[in-house]
């Protein structure tokens, strides 16, 4: 019959502390620095690097509300010199930049500095139905 494996704690007995150092080292959860995953972010931080990186972080892409689209009148200009007088525009037209040509424009909506630069211009402007 094989012989079988001496335990360590029966070698231990008589030590008082079994091999763990002092007296206190062994008793409850605070020698190990809390239970399960208590201190991950913390003290525990070398065993999440090393063990598992991807513990923390965010995942995916962020949501983004739709915003409406927007024109400027810098940009209408620059398209009506390309040779377009009139254009449909589902969005908002703004009054960034200058016109310097009369042109038709139907949009969703506009501020009103556009409506005048437009109609200063000798241009229109209308609403989309």
């Amino acid at each position: 019959m094989p012989g079988r494996k001496r335990k360590k704690i029966g070698q231990m007995r008589g030590s008082r502390s079994c091999g763990t150092g002092n007296v206190k080292n062994k008793r409850g959860s605070g020698c190990k620095g809390g239970v399960g995953n208590a201190g991950l972010h913390k003290h525990k931080w070398s065993w999440v690097t090393a063990n598992d990186p991807d513990r923390y972080g965010r995942e995916g892409l962020k949501r983004r509300r739709p915003q409406g689209k927007v024109m400027n009148l810098y940009e209408i200009n620059s398209l009506v010199e390309e040779g377009k007088k009139e254009m449909t525009f589902k969005g908002k037209v703004l009054a960034t930049g200058r016109i310097r040509h009369p042109v038709t424009i139907k949009a969703l909506s506009w501020s009103a500095r556009a409506e005048e630069k437009i109609k200063a211009a000798g241009g229109s402007i209308s609403k989309i139905e």
